[in-house]
């Protein structure tokens, strides 16, 4: 295995090369020879990565755009593709229910609020922040990012605000905080709720805010203002419907939701990454196209106020987050182990280069009760 001197992993450590001078910007190591790993598919590539079979001297960010459509032998692409399928669309999807949800979440969430710490921004937000320069660092784009998201809501004392998929608590805090709305969130993940209350308490906030345990499909009252930040992912297109309508009526009859989240291209198909993403990253989720999003939005009652690509700050916030997991690699290992550390480093990375090459996106969607 090739190994970093420091907690800097080998994927990112500005070290010579064995390819240097042949333009290449990475290079393989590991328990399997450079020349099988060229001839597997982009599956077993990642496995293998997370196994450390595989290690990558260089840049990790060009070594997943080089291996990431690679397609392996014929029927191992075919079966790929299936288990994809079956995941995302088919049995899995249509038998979700509110305890494999909270499974779900919790597979993903509860490993270590420590965890996340040690990646993320003090606020502890796990979505894309907004860059409003060059030199902004990721602290400054998600305190802009939790900002734009109230001003576009227009938030005002008293307002009953809504987060579904609250996280940590970090919109919650700053929506009370700054703009003094009475805010409610809602979670299913024990360890997020745990410390988003402990956080509200600390800030003095804690008769302003309450944070739910619960499925969003189990709430009920009336709301001002609702967000759903990098929550309706986990939703998956064959519930995308029903999410709607609950959001809908949810609303105040003048009500605003503000949707932000992963779509992706109408015409992408399952692939590998589908199926490392089911199984070892977000299980029981998946992504939908953006048109399938606005459509079930309008059929809920929705009208579009506005409609923003974020697919760049996204991007920028992964890179963020890949050089973050790297600066403090032994600490994750020792919180969540090596597999789980390589696994998020893989995923963020992937997901980086894919928000850069434009194969997924993230959209800001401002609804509107129509009439509203």
């Amino acid at each position: 295995m090739l190994r970093s001197s420091s907690d800097v992993p080998a994927e990112l450590a500005p070290r010579e090369s064995p390819l240097a001078g042949s333009g290449a910007a990475f290079a393989l190591g590991g328990r399997i020879p450079s020349q099988k790993a060229q001839r597997m598919d982009t599956y077993s590539l990642a496995m293998a990565y997370i196994r450390e079979d595989i290690s990558v001297d260089g840049d990790l960010f060009a070594a997943i755009r080089s291996f990431r459509d690679r397609p392996g032998p014929p029927l191992r692409s075919i079966a790929i593709k299936a288990a994809a399928w079956l995941g995302r669309s088919g049995i899995g999807a249509r038998l979700a229910n509110r305890a494999r949800a909270a499974r779900d979440i919790q597979f993903h969430y509860d490993r270590s609020n420590d965890f996340y710490r040690l990646f993320l921004d003090s606020r502890m937000q796990y979505s894309e922040g907004h860059f409003t320069g060059p030199d902004c660092s990721l602290e400054e784009a998600q305190e802009a990012k939790l900002d734009r998201i109230c001003r576009h809501l227009a938030l005002r004392p008293g307002l009953r605000f809504l987060d579904i998929g609250c996280g940590w608590g970090g919109l919650l805090i700053h929506a009370a905080e700054r703009f003094g709305v009475e805010a409610t969130g809602c979670t299913l993940s024990r360890e997020q709720r745990r410390l988003a209350s402990a956080l509200a308490e600390r800030a003095g906030l804690g008769g302003h805010i309450e944070i739910r345990e619960m499925d969003y499909r189990d709430l009920t009252g009336q709301y001002d203002r609702a967000a759903s930040i990098g929550m309706f992912e986990h939703v998956g297109p064959k519930r995308m419907a029903a999410y709607f309508r609950k959001v809908y009526s949810l609303l105040a009859p003048d009500g605003l939701f503000l949707n932000r989240g992963i779509v992706r291209p109408e015409r992408q198909s399952n692939n590998a990454e589908t199926l490392f993403v089911q199984r070892h990253v977000f299980p029981g989720g998946g992504l939908t196209p953006l048109a399938a999003v606005v459509r079930h939005a309008e059929l809920a009652g929705f009208e579009v106020v506005s409609l923003e690509n974020l697919r760049h700050h996204y991007a920028r916030t992964c890179r963020a987050w890949v050089a973050n997991l790297s600066a403090h690699a032994g600490e994750c290992r020792r919180l969540v182990g090596a597999a789980a550390w390589r696994t998020w480093l893989l995923y963020l990375a992937a997901s980086a280069v894919n928000f850069e090459d434009g194969r997924i996106d993230c959209v800001e969607i401002v609804l509107r009760k129509k009439g509203g």
